[in-house]
């Protein structure tokens, strides 16, 4: 099989032993990133399997359009990116692992690490004395203060488990199946949506993005917030309402945020609002940017064209497709 991966910036899958799997295939590896359909059509036209980077490249219906040899897409996890139907139409098979039950340990270990780096305000002070500031302000503890997180799935809980280790309180907001399970290990469910923003001193996402949840956090819900509270967003800008978080900050509650994920990506020149705030840190989308977790998503990315290639599809998104393959 043709296989095309696109947008592996640092040419890291071929170090990695889950390469392995993809043996005897035609394997083309792109480390640029172009999203233009006219050049991306010429990359992919020989293209059968192409293999996606999250949500790195959109695949359109135009685009689809132009690839008569594509069979299948194999990625992991959601797919706002991929026009499903526009996939059907042209039948590519697209399957998509969304590891409900696996830990994503590199994204609960970035959450944190924002957590700690915003409260403390670690990326300010190095920078200040990088530019011969001595000490330029005080931070926060994160012992006793209350963390929020919306809602308590695989990355949640591991924060959660991160967090008790540092002496924090937890409460939950999301469906009744979450607090359920956070209430189960020992964590509150707040009493309502209101008071999950008026008390927490951090509030962290980690909600998937659906159709149902874009824009789900609203201004509303920001400007309940403590004016020295922190929001952190490792999970996908679109559960913000657009705009929602550059305003609230400007006007002070909540306080501070930490941000790794952004409406339009890449984002290049520093051109994005938020990273001209000095009250946000930011950084560029690396919540699962591990060579860990990469060997552990693709793995189960090339296991799915094993299995296609084999002739028993897994994970299929729109299972109507394979039997005209």
């Amino acid at each position: 099989m043709k296989i095309t991966i696109l947008d592996d910036y640092f040419d890291t899958l071929r170090t990695l032993s889950c390469f392995e799997k993809l043996g005897g295939h035609d394997v083309t590896v792109w480390t640029d990133h172009i999203q233009a359909t006219e050049g991306l059509a010429e990359r992919l036209s020989e293209t059968e399997v192409l293999v996606l980077f999250r949500e790195r490249t959109k695949i359109g219906a135009d685009l689809l359009a132009r690839l008569p040899n594509l069979k299948m897409i194999s990625q992991r996890s959601v797919y706002p990116h991929i026009d499903v139907p526009a996939c059907t139409k042209n039948g590519v098979l697209l399957c998509s692992n969304q590891h409900k039950g696996t830990p994503s340990y590199a994204a609960s270990e970035l959450t944190f690490g924002l957590l700690l780096a915003a409260m403390r305000q670690i990326p300010q002070q190095m920078e200040a004395l990088k530019n011969g500031q001595w000490q330029i302000g005080v931070g926060h503890t994160v012992r006793d203060k209350m963390l929020g997180i919306w809602s308590y799935g695989r990355i949640g809980k591991a924060v959660a488990d991160y967090a008790s280790a540092f002496g924090m309180r937890v409460q939950v907001w999301g469906s009744d199946a979450s607090c359920a399970r956070a209430l189960a290990d020992g964590h509150i469910r707040a009493e309502s949506r209101e008071a999950f923003f008026e008390t927490s001193d951090v509030i962290s996402l980690h909600i998937r993005l659906y159709p149902e949840t874009k824009g789900v956090v609203t201004a509303r819900d920001l400007a309940r917030m403590k004016p020295d509270s922190l929001l952190i967003n490792t999970s996908r800008a679109g559960l913000i309402e657009p705009d929602a978080l550059v305003d609230a900050l400007q006007n002070g509650r909540p306080g501070m945020a930490a941000i790794d994920v952004y409406e339009n990506e890449p984002v290049l020149n520093a051109d994005h609002p938020l990273l001209h705030m000095d009250n946000v840190v930011c950084t560029p989308h690396i919540g699962y940017v591990s060579k860990e977790e990469y060997d552990l998503q693709f793995g189960d990315i090339f296991d799915q064209i094993v299995a296609y290639c084999a002739g028993d599809p897994i994970h299929m998104i729109n299972p109507e497709v394979w039997p005209n393959h």
